[in-house]
């Protein structure tokens, strides 16, 4: 009997399974100093070859379990002091970015790229209701700019990948209420919504509430923001 031949790249399960187990993550026979060293070059290497934000679990996998994940990115963070880069913590996971201050290098060399999303001040300015109030309806956004939020502007922001439809509101009608994305996250430098500017002093402070927003019940400097969008919105 001919023994079946394995196509090459067509790994088994039982043969990745394999691999695996013998991918040495504990290195004890290693020095600790070294033993340090060889995880930070692993979980940096693999930070710097993925394209979107590497997130715990995975750094886990190539680490021993021992190592503090938070201990050998502050390592490395500190290694990276003075470079033009750095290892940010972002939409749920870390990941390789250049520093602010390189920007207009950056641009005038190889151009802005195709990773920033354009927004208006109004998709700007919607967009912050639903990252504050998720998931929030578009009749609900709609009530607190004082003007109908239509179904191409949520389209607009659905299509950039900023947010996506959330459950459905338990109001008559069951309509689709919206959530921010990873995306949302990713775009805008955050590694959650807490990250959110002065979510938690404004929301203590009872100044952000999304009950008196609905009322009417705003504070002076969103009344500004409320006017420009309506403005823009007819133009």
């Amino acid at each position: 009997m001919v023994e079946a031949v394995r196509r090459p790249g067509k790994d088994r399960p039982d043969d990745r399974r394999s691999a695996d187990q013998l991918f040495d993550r504990e290195l004890d026979h290693l020095p600790p100093q070294v033993r340090w060293r060889e995880w930070m070059q692993r979980v940096e290497a693999t930070i710097f070859a993925a394209s979107e934000p590497v997130g715990r679990e995975t750094l886990a996998r190539i680490v021993g379990k021992s190592c503090s994940i938070d201990l050998l990115i502050d390592d490395i963070r500190e290694e990276l002091r003075g470079r033009p880069y750095d290892l940010v913590a972002v939409a749920g996971g870390w990941k390789h970015l250049t520093r602010p201050a390189y920007a207009d290098a950056i641009r005038a060399g190889v151009g802005g790229g195709d990773k920033a999303v354009d927004l208006t001040q109004s998709e700007v300015l919607v967009l912050m209701c639903i990252a504050y109030f998720q998931p929030i309806t578009r009749g609900e956004l709609s009530s607190f700019f004082g003007k109908e939020i239509s179904r191409d502007f949520i389209g607009h922001l659905r299509g950039a990948g900023l947010i996506a439809s959330g459950p459905r509101s338990p109001t008559p009608g069951a309509p689709y209420t919206y959530v921010t994305t990873k995306a949302f996250l990713l775009e805008f430098g955050l590694d959650t919504l807490r990250d959110l500017p002065d979510f938690e002093a404004l929301e203590d402070a009872g100044l952000l509430s999304k009950e008196k927003l609905l009322a009417g019940d705003i504070m002076p400097d969103f009344a500004g923001l409320q006017e420009g969008i309506e403005v823009e919105a007819d133009e």
